[in-house]
């Protein structure tokens, strides 16, 4: 893990087009906006897992008997 100190108003540089500036710091919280292409995905850490997660059960069914129909014979 990378660990760096910005201050508010500096940035760090992720690759050539991805921009993550420090925007407010408040007491125990640090507001940050992300500049980044369309095409990459940027979510809170919480909401990336719950995605995963919904992800990972749609693709596995419960039992062999979910996707038994699916298979002609």
């Amino acid at each position: 893990m990378l660990v760096l100190t910005r201050k508010e108003d500096e940035s760090i540089m992720i690759g050539h087009d991805i921009e993550v500036k420090v925007l407010d710091v408040k007491e125990n919280q640090v507001k940050l906006g992300i500049v980044a292409p369309r095409d990459v995905a940027v979510h809170r850490r919480e909401i990336y897992d719950a995605i995963m997660k919904e992800n990972t059960d749609a693709a596995a069914p419960d039992t062999l008997d979910d996707i038994t129909g699916l298979v002609p014979q």
